[in-house]
């Protein structure tokens, strides 16, 4: 009896853990979607043609970046520089990208 108890008492921590955890990423996903928006409607208010441009040079880098994950690397050299860089950014923003996907669309705050 004892154990069934333990395993029920178990099975429920983990149960309101994930919920909890579930809530906790929505509502980041949602700070998060909210506050790019508000940075893309003050940019907007502040200057289209820098919002504009900016964006240009932005999915310049982020093709940069994609071009170095995704190219064949050759024998015996690394990514160095701004190489490594829009590599990194790349991969920052197609991470985020995923986090937004899979919990921004359960953000009922648009």
């Amino acid at each position: 009896m004892r154990r069934v108890a333990k395993g029920i008492g178990e099975f429920l921590m983990e149960t309101v853990g994930e919920a909890v955890a579930e809530v906790i990423l929505t509502l980041l996903a949602c700070a998060l979607l909210l506050g790019l928006l508000l940075i893309a409607y003050l940019s907007w208010s502040f200057s289209p043609r820098l919002t504009v441009a900016g964006a240009g040079l932005f999915c310049l880098f982020l093709a940069h970046g994609a071009w170095s994950v995704f190219r064949d690397p050759t024998k015996g050299r690394r990514r160095r520089g701004f190489a490594a860089v829009t590599a990194a950014g790349f991969t920052l923003t197609a991470a985020t990208g995923v986090f937004l996907l899979f919990y921004g669309t359960e953000c009922s705050c648009l």
